[in-house]
């Protein structure tokens, strides 16, 4: 991923705190015929490995699970707030005109060598933990144990989980900061009048990196 000075994000557990927020990854690896990339909730688990490690399934009908080997590299792509910078909000627009848009955006990159995953123990356990995870802010959480274990068991035999050590970070925070300070703040303002909470998002993230 290209990165300049300005944008470069090292910050661990900023880029784990995106994963949680944003946990739907685009993972491409290396597939039979060329690259493969597969929509996929993965689940953080910070604590497995030196670097965290993602877990995660597939249906069994997808073919990715049965190309992988220990040597194909992996990337999930984590997107987080985004948003079109109009130079419209910048004061240097009416001063100078020397201006142009931009996109401004949050991504963490996870590589790592995935591997297939059929232990029914396994994939239970995940399940329950994606599970407990994604359900937290229900007012009654779904349990998997609320369906009947006949079709559970089922489901179980439909997917395959895929597991990916993370070998390296790579983050990137696009958030106006190579831009000249009044028309950061212009940013800043501009975001909060916009509609949603991507622009609400994305104007927090463009505050938070202005000088004190």
């Amino acid at each position: 991923m290209y990165v300049t000075k300005h944008h470069q994000l090292d910050d661990r557990e900023a880029m784990f705190s995106l994963m949680d927020a944003y946990p739907l990854g685009a993972w491409v690896c290396a597939g039979q015929d060329g690259l493969v990339a597969n929509h996929v909730p993965f689940l953080l688990d910070r604590n497995q490995g030196p670097a965290g490690t993602l877990i995660g399934h597939v249906a069994r009908a997808n073919p990715v699970w049965r190309a992988l080997h220990t040597a194909t590299p992996s990337v999930v792509l984590f997107q987080g707030p985004q948003s079109y910078i109009t130079p419209g909000w910048y004061p240097g627009k009416a001063e100078h005109g020397k201006v142009v848009p931009t996109w401004n955006y949050m991504v963490a990159h996870a590589h790592g060598v995935a591997r297939a995953v059929e232990d029914r123990d396994w994939l239970l356990d995940m399940l329950n933990r994606l599970t407990r995870v994604h359900e937290a802010m229900q007012p009654t959480p779904w349990r998997v144990a609320d369906a009947p274990a006949d079709y559970i068991d089922a489901m179980l035999r439909a997917i395959v989980g895929i597991e990916i050590p993370i070998d390296r970070l790579e983050g990137k925070l696009k958030a106006s900061q190579d831009e000249d300070m009044q028309d950061r703040i212009g940013t800043v303002r501009g975001l909060q009048q916009c509609p949603g909470e991507a622009a609400r998002a994305m104007a927090n993230l463009v505050h938070h990196t202005l000088p004190p």
